[in-house]
């Protein structure tokens, strides 16, 4: 793999950029694919804001100055694309944000690309009423196994809070799957 400061170099330079991009896409496309995909639920939509992410970061890597890493930048700008996303989704259908993330869980059963079972359906269940911040957290913190500081690189926050976060949205899940598993 190629030195972080070397693609940045590449990318920044005319006559390197198209091919250090490639290199950039295969570098970071499946773990954005699956950040971005654990906030907006869908396949397709999923791909959609994989390719506007990249659009992005193309479009504004001569605005990149190195102060945080670059994968740090790049999960930074899939984030917004994803949340704006599905504000933009929440508008167009006329509902709210929770209803929103409602109406994606549900949706996941009959995605032919969620390969999980009914213990993954109830989890993304629980993920879907945590607040935003949350959310955000916990993906980043349980599924991608990223560490605290590298999530406070991401959401441009302090560990403290992130720790706070993370704890609360476990402990909401805890309690959704209590509750659900009451009723079944």
């Amino acid at each position: 793999m190629i030195a972080e400061e070397t693609l940045v170099n590449q990318l920044q330079q005319t006559e390197t950029q198209a091919s250090a991009f490639g290199v950039l896409v295969e570098t970071y496309k499946e773990r954005l694919y699956w950040h971005i995909r654990r906030i907006v639920l869908n396949h397709d939509d999923a791909d959609d804001v994989l390719q506007n992410t990249f659009i992005k970061v193309y479009k504004n890597i001569s605005n990149f100055k190195g102060d945080s890493k670059l994968y740090s930048w790049i999960y930074r700008i899939a984030t917004n694309e994803a949340l704006s996303f599905l504000k933009s989704k929440s508008r167009m259908m006329g509902v709210g944000d929770g209803e929103l993330q409602e109406r994606l869980v549900e949706n996941l059963k009959a995605d032919v690309y969620f390969e999980g079972d009914e213990i993954q359906l109830k989890l993304q269940q629980a993920i879907a009423i945590l607040p935003e911040k949350q959310k955000l957290v916990f993906n980043m913190k349980y599924f991608q196994e990223l560490k605290y500081e590298e999530i406070s690189e991401i959401l441009e926050t302090s560990v403290g809070g992130l720790k706070a976060s993370y704890h609360l949205a476990t402990k909401k899940i805890e309690a959704y799957l209590k509750e659900q598993k009451e009723y079944l």
